[in-house]
């Protein structure tokens, strides 16, 4: 499931910064990208939840570690993906 969110988020963040090159408004773009990519981040946890429920302590090893310096970085730029539209044009106005 997070990695059909994690697909969404992506795109929706790619329509974002169309929308935002194309001059249209897109501050619905904008917000359905941080959204997604914060479902993604809820997918990820639920499912190392279920890990722990079940003491799969050999997935959470393996996944964990890796996973969760992408998350960060993925995050981030998501953040950063998102908000640049705001920026730019906050940049534009001075």
């Amino acid at each position: 499931m997070w990695v059909v969110l994690g697909v969404i988020a992506i795109i929706t963040t790619f329509i974002n910064l169309y929308m935002y090159k194309a001059g249209k408004d897109y501050k619905l773009a904008m917000a359905m990208g941080l959204s997604f990519t914060a479902l993604t981040l809820c997918a990820e946890y639920s499912l190392i939840s279920d890990w722990v429920e079940v003491e799969d302590w050999a997935a959470l090893m393996d996944v964990v570690p890796g996973m969760e310096r992408a998350l960060w970085f993925l995050t981030i730029v998501s953040i950063f993906l998102n908000i640049a539209p705001i920026l730019l044009e906050h940049k534009g106005k001075k």
